[in-house]
């Protein structure tokens, strides 16, 4: 991924208002994030834990949705679940289910979609083993590494096309 801007990244959300793109707290180093090695910019706000952002190149630009952790009883510390993007296995609350806002008039009726994704949103550095999950077996896959990054592309390609199905 480019690296991108202040300026850019706010512009870039297509499920909120200028206003709320406006107030977003950005990841607070910037230039010191590992920009090589992302195929998306995914953050979670220190300041408000039920808030998520996911930013992804779609047709050549960024396109940024704001994520939201639905509220809902307790999460078991000892089942492993299974990020839905990248595939990566985590244990207890590694895994958060994140619904983003529908773009357009579904949205605005309170329409969203959501997965089940890292609750960190580093899937590409899980992916490339430049962070690895808390669980002390990892999922032996036959597919390489450039595999599991298309495959984590076309999944955040298929919710991205979610978020934008105004039905």
């Amino acid at each position: 991924m480019e690296p991108l801007g202040d300026a850019d990244i706010r512009a870039s959300f297509v499920n909120c208002s200028k206003g709320e793109a406006r107030r977003i707290s950005l990841p607070r180093t910037l230039a010191d994030l590992p920009w090589a090695d992302l195929d998306f910019l995914g953050w979670r706000d220190p300041g408000a834990p039920d808030r998520g952002y996911l930013v992804a190149e779609r047709a050549g630009e960024p396109t940024g949705v704001t994520l939201r952790v639905p509220q809902g009883g307790p999460r078991s510390l000892t089942k492993t679940t299974m990020c839905s993007l990248c595939m990566t296995g985590h244990p207890g609350s590694g895994v958060s289910l994140l619904a983003a806002r529908r773009v357009g008039a579904s949205g605005r009726e309170g329409n969203t979609v959501g997965a089940y994704m890292c609750a960190d949103l580093a899937c590409p550095l899980y992916v490339r083993g430049k962070k690895v999950p808390l669980m002390s077996m990892r999922y032996k896959e036959s597919l390489s590494v450039e595999e599991r990054l298309e495959r984590m592309r076309a999944n955040v390609d298929g919710f991205l096309d979610k978020v934008f199905q105004d039905h």
